[in-house]
């Protein structure tokens, strides 16, 4: 079997008492970075041995580690913090068992967006995740496509990257459209500012963002019902 196994965001408490026996007793874990999830499996006293699986080397592995697990190994995925497959590897993986007749099973557990989504304040009723905007082509026309969207948005974002992308959204949105930005989630300095578009690209340019960060940015609908 291939368990898809979410590791914790920040706080290395956030890991469920399942996901820790998973990780114990498969033949053999797939990890993002071999070295970031060592800290984590040596907190835990895990053992299992470790093996890259990445972003860079998916294309090609992905079909040989299905037919690993066909002939019998219990595979368990993880990246470096989060729910595999969410703007991270996994996707790839779980096709090519899929297809192969080998059975998937995705454990709960964290992910960075829903928690930063609920602490925005804005609707979580109906929301729609973009993950990475692309960095060069095809960035406008996401945007513009984004200037559309009716439901509340969420993006993640690079801390070197955060202001501009702010600035595109109120050039593209409206710099009145409400946002957050959280940062750090579950972690020491865990933080979230709240704010339209221009009040945020203005707190970030007086105090530089550091660590990973998404953002929550209100929808079409919902700015149209407030006026």
């Amino acid at each position: 079997m291939l368990y898809l196994v979410p590791t914790p965001v920040g706080n290395l408490e956030d890991i469920t008492l399942r996901a820790l026996r998973v990780l114990k007793e498969v033949d053999l874990i797939l990890a993002e970075d071999t070295r970031t999830s060592s800290v984590l499996l040596k907190h835990y006293d895990i053992h299992t041995p470790l093996r890259s699986h990445h972003k860079f080397n998916e294309h090609e592995t992905s079909n040989a580690v299905a037919d690993e697990i066909a002939a019998g190994k219990n595979v368990a995925l993880i990246s470096d913090a989060g729910t595999p497959g969410i703007s991270d590897p996994g996707f790839m993986l779980a096709r090519a068992c899929i297809e192969k007749g080998v059975e998937v099973q995705c454990l709960p557990g964290a992910t960075a967006f829903v928690p930063a989504l609920i602490d925005s304040g804005l609707p979580c009723d109906r929301f729609y995740f973009e993950g990475f905007l692309p960095q060069k082509k095809g960035r406008q026309t996401r945007l513009q496509q984004l200037a559309e969207q009716e439901h509340t948005m969420i993006i993640y974002e690079s801390p070197f990257r955060l202001v501009k992308t702010l600035e595109q959204l109120a050039q593209v949105l409206g710099a009145e459209r409400r946002a957050s930005v959280s940062r750090e989630i579950s972690k020491k300095f865990e933080d979230t500012q709240r704010g339209t578009l221009v009040e945020l690209i203005e707190h970030y340019k007086q105090t530089p963002p550091k660590g990973e960060i998404v953002m929550i940015v209100e929808g079409k609908s919902s700015k149209k019902g407030d006026e």
